[in-house]
């Protein structure tokens, strides 16, 4: 079991539980996935696709910054999906280049306090306060 910790988070990680875990962390509200310039070019890269066409096709601008598109769900209950997320295999379509927004999970500074989303969805997430 590889754990992983960081500084600052009261809880671990195992990564290993998200082989089993069906992509919760893609999935639900909406929110953003932001993405760097640097990022896009290499997602439109391993897609194969023009740079602008994969901007006009994938991303959207939010103030500043851009965001991986969401979609529907095929399950209601899921909510919102990263636009690169094959729900049919639970697997994200370019986790080589995932962005680094999507590497960090679930160390995220909105956690560092409230970590009760973690605790419901994260198979991965384990509380080092109740250890």
């Amino acid at each position: 079991m590889a754990l992983l910790r960081q500084d600052g988070f009261n809880y671990e990680f195992n990564s290993s539980a998200c082989e089993a875990c069906g992509g919760k962390c893609c999935c639900g509200e909406s929110g953003y996935i932001f993405v760097s310039i640097e990022e896009m070019k290499a997602q439109a890269k391993f897609l194969g696709m023009d740079f602008d066409k994969f901007c006009l096709q994938y991303i959207k601008k939010v103030g500043y910054k851009f965001s991986l598109l969401e979609k529907a769900a095929s399950k209601k209950d899921l909510g919102l999906v990263c636009v690169f997320f094959d729900e049919k295999t639970k697997r994200c379509l370019i986790y080589e280049v995932r962005p680094k927004q999507c590497i960090s999970f679930p160390f995220w500074d909105s956690f560092k306090q409230d970590t009760s989303y973690l605790e419901k969805t994260c198979a991965g997430f384990i509380n080092m306060r109740k250890k």
